[in-house]
């Protein structure tokens, strides 16, 4: 979308979106905002994403993936499609495929939106370009670009130095650059090689509004120069973010050109400021915020970017005539420096990036809303012209009044220490803005071309020593900063860590003062890790001495990772794009263990990938660094804490067996107290944050003392999930008693405990059901009271007890319809605690809803691990619905419409949703048995009408003779045989059944112990062969009552049939 904030027009806005290659962009009139759709992400190829996205000439839309019905529509003025539909130029440029193609690459983005920049910069106004939109949709490739295809910032400043170079001879053309990035409120000057301890200040002027004190402005009068720059401030964006341990998808970076024509004949003035800025990732807080933290969201990392949606939102409102008391300008240093952009004088475009995959679907939708909000903004812009002796008058004249004010402080004998400094600074800064003006442009120019020869000469020895020596190059997250920083590997011993005194000084989390040492010998390069320090070499982490191959990955400290690039001999013609961020990432994981094949199947039935799986693989290895940081930073700051990554349900299935859907958790455990906590992937990136912070404090030497209220590596104790047994309930249709001793396994599949539990069919008064009652049809008991009895006995071998004898469990289950789950009273200090708890449930009208639940389902036993100080869940079974005899009511209808009446509207609907399939399930089975019992029907009314004509028959036959009159009732007798016959043989039949289906339950056990046994984690031999051995037995086992079970039950059926056809014989003789 492309809207614009002009004269009489409101904000311009861009979106973008990275699939496949491409992009749209939509634009409105109101406002200039573009939206953009790129390259795919591999990571959204790799997990077999489907675009969502949909463009219609102005009209957008996107459809809801997990309900394709529902599609939502946005209107914009523009819209640029890069999703599919280019292919590559010999140069490398990404062009429109043909004719018919949709395809709009970085030419077609730069003639709508940069073009307009630079034409609102020669005519005088203020003009602005925002790039808004989730991390890696592609906001740095719309304004810096990749490799030939160049975005808007690089191809605006070599227009704008083209155009000068054919302006007239009487006017006179400066140009400015600064480059600067806010992070964590800090902002950090990217063309200053000084780092300032809390970065540089913003302060206000009255004429000028904010801007950044002591920012470096550096004069440029060729693109080559700016290049350089950019290039440069790149690389010191790319340094502090590995020596500050920062994500450069949490920063925002802002490039301003101020463009001054000045007109010699006419003694007048026009300048231009250009402000590009490419936002922060613009993630919702629901995926990557404080969703359920105690603490609060992200730090001040995200402050700035949600300041600019308040403003913008307040904006919007006072454009649509209401009454806006406040605009949160002052809240954030982002949203000061763009106050003019927002509502002021400039023309802005925002560019928002979206993705059009699935798995981005709520970011993307998020991002429409936020543009549709923008384009309502209405800005006034206007030419910036004045006279050059005009300015300077009006600063001397402003100097005047603040010495008479600083005059009046010290006349009143005020002592305003702060307002006296703050006066003299703002007289001291007029003062330097009138020697600058009033300094020729030659001589700045010639200071500037002074640095940048110095530089060139710098970048020309780089490109020297890089055709001559080995050297490592950084691997970052961000694409735009990998590849930026180079250390070669001389000639020697070349020692790399924190200490200046290195030959390769590196910063890094987790980096030593000595962390390791480079020999290169002859063309032959070695790396030596120094004192136990962490190197990983191809994923596999290295103690001794190592021989490096061209293009091997080494990463040292916690998540610092590099490329080997070998001696000139060495290096091929290989491509060295693939050896991304990610791949480095993935390389490690499977080393570590960890792949796509143990998430499960990656491949549908339909061979498809399965986005679910793939998804969660790409979380794990997104979150591998950020754990390895933390626990790093745990390590310096002595919290004692070591973070692992699970997977949540990664052998877990819901009540009907089906798999539950995977996501990623991080297991939190104290070394000293061994207490454990389980942190949501949401809630683990906001701590990240707020422990990044409080690591930065340690960095600068102040003061990490903190209350654990407010302490990141904290929490409370809690209660933790270990794992759960399905207690199949198929048997409790028939009215048959359950003696199961299961496995509970955690997420993993692993034994955590057995739980021995009894479910019995029983009377009201709970006396248990025999065999005399159990039924062979469940239908039998549609619209009658059942009656269950849970019994939890005992649990044995508890794991959680094992390791720390002080914890205990609560076992946790919810039947049925039941609105809450019920648990057992806490057990402690014992590894085989005796829980002996029995509860009984009624279904007082058995529907036919339960009765599938019965067949179909299984009862989920949930084990509770207990912490000292935790919460415990409660035990006790109030505001539940019981009979007079104290059994709680199941399979109760209006219960569970009660229940829902104070549900919200979207909750209901999404429930109605979940109802309605249920619904039609069930009516599917009532068609089934409806079917089944018209069949029925019909020969019931054969036999019927036979039975009718039987009898008439023996009412006309009152003539006949004696022996004829005998044989009727003879005839009677063997019907009534017949029938007598077959009943005994069903019954016969359906005792038969229950008792095959009685042995293979106790069989079914004996599989699911096979299934999950597994083998000793020790490398011992002799529990191995142990191992085996039990395996072999219990095989045997299971194949010999599985044999024996078959042949009874074929032996029943036969011997059932031979004595049907001994009576069917019998009666015909």
């Amino acid at each position: 979308m492309v809207n614009s904030m002009g004269e009489g027009t409101c904000t311009s806005f861009a979106m973008k979106k990275g699939l496949d290659a491409g992009e749209f962009v939509i634009a409105n009139s109101m406002v200039d905002e573009a939206l953009v759709a790129e390259i795919p992400s591999r990571r959204e190829k790799n997990a077999g994403s489907r675009c969502v996205i949909s463009m219609n000439s102005s009209t957008t839309n996107i459809r809801d993936p997990k309900n394709p019905s529902h599609v939502k529509m946005f209107t914009f003025d523009l819209a640029y499609w890069s999703h599919n539909g280019f292919v590559k130029d010999p140069d490398g440029k990404l062009i429109s495929a043909g004719p018919n193609s949709k395809y709009a690459g970085q030419k077609e983005v730069f003639r709508d939106l940069g073009q307009g920049v630079l034409d609102s910069a020669w005519q005088g106004y203020n003009a602005t370009l925002l790039a808004y939109g989730q991390t890696g949709s592609g906001k740095s490739y719309s304004m810096i670009g990749y490799g030939t295809n160049r975005g808007i910032i690089p191809v605006v400043c070599e227009e704008l130095f083209k155009t000068i170079q054919n302006q007239e001879k009487n006017k006179q053309y400066q140009v400015t650059f600064s480059m600067l990035e806010i992070y964590n409120e800090q902002v950090i000057d990217l063309l200053s090689k000084i780092k300032k301890p809390g970065g540089l200040k913003v302060r206000e002027d009255q004429q000028q509004g904010f801007y950044v004190d002591g920012l470096k402005l550096v004069p440029c009068d060729s693109y080559a120069q700016i290049e350089r720059l950019m290039e440069q401030g790149t690389k010191i964006r790319t340094t502090a973010s590995t020596s500050m341990n920062a994500t450069s998808s949490r920063s925002h970076m802002v490039i301003t050109i101020q463009f001054k024509q000045i007109f010699l004949k006419e003694d007048m003035t026009k300048q231009s400021i250009i402000n590009l800025v490419d936002l922060a990732g613009s993630e919702r807080q629901k995926s990557s915020g404080s969703e359920g933290d105690r603490l609060r969201e992200g730090t001040r990392v995200n402050l700035s970017l949600t300041t600019l949606g308040n403003v913008i939102s307040t904006l919007a409102e006072a454009a649509m005539g209401k009454k806006v008391l406040h605009i949160p300008y002052r809240d954030s240093v982002l949203t000061k420096l763009l106050q003019s952009a927002l509502g002021g004088n400039s023309r802005t475009i925002m560019i928002a990036a979206i993705s059009p995959a699935d798995m981005c679907y709520e970011e993307t939708l998020s991002t429409l809303r936020y543009a549709e909000r923008t384009k309502k903004i209405k800005n006034k812009a206007v030419i910036n012209a004045s006279s050059t002796a005009k300015l300077i008058k009006e600063l001397k004249a402003e100097n005047c009044h603040l010495l008479s004010r600083l005059a009046g402080l010290g006349n009143s004998g005020k002592t305003v220490a702060d307002e006296t400094k703050e006066l003299r600074c703002l007289l001291a800064e007029n003062e330097l803005r009138i020697q600058a003006i009033q300094a020729t442009w030659e001589y700045r120019l010639e200071e500037a071309r002074k640095e940048w020869e110095q530089q060139y000469a710098a970048v020309t020895q780089e490109r020297w020593m890089m055709e001559t020596f080995p050297y490592l190059v950084n691997v970052n997250e961000d694409p735009q900063l990998s590849g930026v920083l180079k250390y070669f590997i001389q000639e020697g011993s070349s020692d790399v860590g924190q200490s200046s005194s290195n030959a390769i000084t590196l910063r890094g989390l987790g980096i030593s003062d000595k962390h390791a040492t480079f020999t290169n010998v002859d063309g032959k390069v070695m790396i030596i890790p120094r004192d136990k320090c962490k190197v990983i070499v191809n994923g596999v982490p290295i103690v001794v001495k190592t021989k490096l191959q061209h293009l091997d990955r080494i990463i040292l400290g916690s998540n610092s990772a590099y490329l080997y690039i070998g001696p000139p001999t060495d290096r091929t013609n290989e491509d060295l794009s693939r050896y991304d961020y990610d791949f480095v990432q993935s390389e490690l994981a499977a080393a570590e263990g960890f792949s796509v094949d143990k998430l499960g199947p990656a491949n549908r039935k339909d061979g498809k990938p399965d986005p679910s799986v793939l998804a969660v693989f790409h979380d794990y290895i997104k979150l591998m660094p950020l754990v390895a940081e933390a626990n790093q930073m745990s390590v310096e700051l002595s919290k004692d804490l070591k973070l692992e990554l699970k997977v949540k349900n990664l052998a877990s299935s819901d009540s009907r067996g089906y798999d539950l859907q995977k996501e990623i958790n991080i297991k939190v455990t104290h070394k000293v107290t061994n207490q454990v906590w389980v942190w949501s992937k949401p809630k683990f990136i906001n701590r990240k944050f707020l422990m990044e912070e409080l690591y930065q404090r340690f960095l600068d030497g102040e003061d990490v003392l903190v209350d654990k209220e407010s302490d990141p590596f904290w929490d409370p104790v809690e209660v933790i999930h270990l794992g759960s047994a399905h207690i199949w309930l198929q048997s409790l249709a028939y009215c048959m008693k359950l003696e199961e001793q299961m496995e509970i396994l955690n997420s993993e599949g692993m034994e955590e405990a057995i739980i021995l539990i009894n479910i019995i069919p029983c009377f009201p008064n709970g006396r248990p059901f025999g065999e005399d009652d159990m039924v062979i049809d469940p239908l039998e008991l549609l619209g009658k009271r059942i009656d269950l009895q849970v019994h939890i006995l005992q649990c044995l071998g508890v794991k959680w007890i094992k390791e720390v004898a002080q914890r205990g469990i609560q076992i946790g289950y919810k039947v049925y319809d039941l609105q809450s789950s019920l648990y057992t009273k806490p057990a402690w200090k014992n590894v085989n605690p005796k829980i002996e708890e029995l509860v009984q449930f009624s279904a007082l009208k058995t529907s036919h809803e339960f009765l599938n639940y019965l067949q179909k389902n299984a009862l989920i036993v949930d084990l509770w691990g207990l912490q000292e100080g935790c919460e415990q869940p409660d035990s006790s079974q109030q505001d539940m619905a019981v009979t007079s005899e104290g059994s709680i009511i199941i399979d109760n209808p209006k219960a569970e419409m009660l229940s829902h009446t104070g549900l919200n509207t979207e909750n209901q609907i999404a429930e109605l949703y979940q109802k309605l399939l249920k619904l039609e399930q069930e009516t599917e089975l009532l068609r089934d048995i409806n079917r089944a019992l018209r069949e029925e029907n019909v020969l019931l009314k054969d036999k019927l009408k036979q039975c009718e004509i039987e009898a008439h028959q023996s009412k006309t036959l009152k003539s006949a003779t004696k022996n004829q009159t005998k044989v009727i009732p003879s005839a009677s007798k063997d019907t009534r045989q017949v029938c007598n016959s077959r009943i005994s043989c069903d019954a016969e039949f359906a005792k038969a059944l229950k008792a095959f289906y009685q042995r293979m339950n106790v069989i079914r056990g004996q599989f699911l112990k096979l299934k999950h046994c597994r083998p000793p984690e020790e490398d011992n031999v002799q529990l191995l062969r142990l191992f085996a051995e039990r395996q072999s037995h219990m095989l045997k086992d299971f194949g010999e009552q599985l044999e024996s079970s078959m042949s009874k039950l074929k032996n029943d059926v036969a011997l059932i049939i031979k004595k049907k056809r001994e009576r069917l014989a019998y009666n015909k003789s």
